[in-house]
């Protein structure tokens, strides 16, 4: 009986044993993702310098808004397919276009083309007689604007949204009327 009492004793010890031993190894795991994901932040190549000063549009580019695609090809990693293959086109500015297609066929790496948020592997973008490719982030994406297909709740006032980097006074906020959608706005006291 003594021996079955030290057998049981030495059962739950062994039972607590464990337990711990699988704590220790899930935190173990968790604690080597960590060190993974810092690893893999590490390997991301940096976006291309804000600005470049060498090469800055004019404060009123773009002017037109012309967009000439010309041979566009997009891969998002190196040793990555291509997702875009070889796209030619030119939109006119002023002009209103769709962009349609099924689910991943390119419709939104078009866009992130346009923004820079993915470089071209080949081909060249360029608005108004200037390569994107050449100017800093900044300076293109501060002169661009694009309506996103997920509706999004913003934060701030209206004037703050209509206006993030600030660089236009009230007034020149105002002549939205020229697009008659003063009337939807004029009754929102939070525009100011």
């Amino acid at each position: 009986t003594g021996f079955v009492g030290m057998a049981l004793s030495y059962g739950l010890s062994l039972n607590f044993a464990f337990v711990v031993s699988i704590e220790m190894q899930c935190k173990l795991a968790n604690q080597i993702i960590s060190v993974e994901r810092v690893n893999q932040y590490m390997d991301i190549q940096s976006e291309a310098a804000e600005v470049v000063e060498e090469n800055r549009p004019l404060s009123d580019w773009p002017q037109n808004g012309n967009v000439d695609i010309r041979d566009l090809k997009i891969r998002y990693r190196k040793d990555a397919p291509l997702v875009l293959h070889g796209i030619t086109c030119r939109l006119e500015g002023g002009d209103k276009i769709g962009i349609v297609g099924r689910t991943g066929s390119g419709k939104t790496t078009l866009i992130g083309a346009l923004f820079r948020l993915v470089e071209p592997a080949e081909g060249r973008i360029i608005i108004d007689s200037v390569d994107i490719s050449t100017i800093g982030l900044h300076d293109l994406r501060s002169h661009l604007g694009i309506i996103p297909q997920d509706p999004t709740l913003f934060q701030g006032t209206v004037r703050y949204n209509l206006d993030p980097l600030g660089k236009f006074s009230d007034q020149q906020i105002w002549e939205v009327r020229c697009t008659h959608l003063c009337c939807f706005f004029s009754s929102y006291t939070m525009i100011r």
